[in-house]
């Protein structure tokens, strides 16, 4: 297998080459930009919480006219009131989530119901405490350090530990990016948006050990590690893999982004943090779980506890050994055939042709 030019030949079929693993200083800076980005995100403009995290009210009811989203806000902007309008069946319905509010709510209630042309007896109001939302994110979080310590465990045990620490680090750098980009465009954190983190979590592993079970296969080969060596037997494996990820991450961020471009608002914020996390986890399945995987192994090298695979040099300074192990082959095969015992001549008649046998 040849490893020049744009394609590498792996078992008869052309597979691009790109040099992935050569350029993963690159690929670290890159994602050192983002996290540090994401970073001042999170502790500049922190993260907008909903009201199922820090309390608030929920108005919920039929007007008897048709109305707007813009018309009910510009009654709660009189009462200075951030809130979140939906309308439901076309308008039959709406809901207003807001901040809490006083002891002295009935004059809003009593302009919602003019504007819709009910009675304010059939707006109804419910109070919401912040402890539905902090226990959803305890339980969550309880959940995501359980699944994170079971998924080292394993990947540790079906391939190897650098595998599981490099699966873990492209796991915080998820998670972390995605995070720090939601709070820089001031997104609402809602449930939901809990509940898209955890699932793109899923979603970056499978991509991982996907990559990681074509390394270990490739690996597995002493002839193909001693002659390209460990970091390129990893570059060849992300080569064979890289147009599936692209392909299956494209499958799935096509129909997110229909729901990013088309759905309500609580899609919306579920789609966002998808489609910001599903793009970050393919990235950082190729771009960061493999080369961090090289890392660990090389200073696993240097340190002794794993044996450096003797690689096969074809440059410039290895041809007089290649040309003296070439003759030494030749003189053995040679040797082999001098001592091959010699088959006896077929009897000839005088023209030099063989003699047929009579036939009985």
């Amino acid at each position: 297998m040849s490893l020049k030019g744009a394609y590498a030949v792996y078992r008869g079929y052309r597979v691009p080459h790109l040099q992935l693993i050569e350029h993963r200083r690159w690929w670290f800076i890159f994602s050192g930009i983002l996290i540090a980005l994401s970073l001042i995100g999170i502790i500049v403009n922190g993260f907008h919480f909903s009201i199922d995290f820090v309390g608030g009210a929920e108005l919920n009811y039929a007007p008897g006219t048709t109305l707007t989203a813009d018309q009910i806000q510009t009654v709660l902007d009189k009462y200075s009131l951030p809130a979140e309008i939906q309308l439901v069946s076309g308008g039959e319905q709406v809901s207003i989530r807001t901040d809490a509010l006083t002891t002295d709510r009935q004059p809003l209630i009593d302009e919602l119901a003019s504007q819709a042309k009910i009675s304010p007896e059939e707006v109804n109001v419910q109070d919401i405490g912040p402890t539905w939302g902090q226990e959803i994110s305890r339980k969550a979080i309880r959940g995501l350090i359980f699944v994170l310590l079971f998924i080292a465990i394993y990947i540790a045990w079906r391939f190897e530990w650098s595998m599981a620490a490099g699966a873990m680090v492209a796991l915080v750098h998820d998670v972390l990016i995605t995070a720090g980009i939601y709070a820089l465009v001031g997104r609402e954190v809602t449930p939901e948006t809990v509940i898209a983190i955890l699932t793109i979590l899923g979603f970056s592993l499978y991509d991982t050990v996907v990559i990681y079970d074509k390394i270990k296969e490739n690996t597995e080969s002493a002839a193909l590690t001693a002659r390209l060596g460990y970091v390129g037997v990893v570059d060849m494996s992300l080569n064979q893999t890289v147009m599936r990820s692209v392909n299956t991450s494209l499958v799935v961020l096509l129909p997110i982004l229909s729901l990013l471009l088309f759905g309500g608002q609580t899609l919306k914020d579920f789609a966002f943090a998808m489609f910001v996390g599903v793009a970050i986890g393919a990235y950082s399945s190729i771009f960061i779980a493999a080369p961090v995987l090289t890392i660990i192994h090389e200073r696993q090298v240097n340190r002794g506890k794993v044996a450096q695979p003797t690689r096969t040099v074809r440059g410039p300074a290895a041809q007089p050994a290649i040309a003296a192990a070439d003759d030494a082959a030749a003189t053995g095969a040679a040797a082999a055939m001098a001592s091959r015992p010699r088959p006896k001549p077929k009897p000839r008649n005088k023209k030099g042709q063989p003699k047929k046998r009579k036939r009985r």
